[in-house]
């Protein structure tokens, strides 16, 4: 029988590494199921997803030239028309998003909300000023909580300094 990109086939795991499973398909076969392609959430350990002797329903997605043949798990699942598969990774808050409306809006990438220098949560973007005002405090604070930190910290082995 040739395997075929496309085709939805089942077979038992033979092999398990941190990068994948190996899936003995007919006629002694075999595919890799690559970590990314187990499933539609993040993969962190292969083995939380997959035991040895599972058997399992796998499309193939792709077969090189030198026998190589990648499948996928994910793939295989039948969903019904019209419905997408799960996002790959909810987007962080606080995260730095380029394009508006995400991120909590209104909020810097600490996640705190934006306030203008009236004191007041602007109802649209802040002003460049606000942002600059806004990061000049920021990093003055920081560079202070770092020269307080470090400041008895130099010399090493207690050797005095002339």
């Amino acid at each position: 029988m040739a395997i075929e990109v496309g085709a939805k086939l089942e077979g038992k795991v033979t092999g398990i590494t941190h990068f994948g499973a190996f899936v003995d398909l007919s006629g002694g076969v075999t595919g890799l199921v690559h970590i990314s392609e187990i499933a539609d959430n993040y993969v962190k350990d292969v083995k939380d997803h997959l035991k040895l002797e599972d058997v399992v329903k796998v499309k193939v997605i792709n077969v090189d030239k030198d026998g190589k043949i990648g499948l996928s798990i994910k793939q295989a699942i039948d969903r019904p028309e019209g419905q997408p598969a799960p996002q790959q990774r909810e987007p962080r808050a606080g995260g730095f998003n380029r394009g508006g409306g995400g991120g909590g809006g209104g909020q810097d990438r600490g996640g705190r909300p934006f306030k203008s220098s009236s004191g007041k949560a602007p109802y649209g973007k802040p002003s460049f000023e606000d942002k600059m005002s806004r990061f000049l405090k920021d990093s003055e604070e920081r560079i202070s909580s770092l020269k307080k930190n470090t400041e008895g910290k130099r010399g090493g082995r207690g050797a005095k300094r002339v």
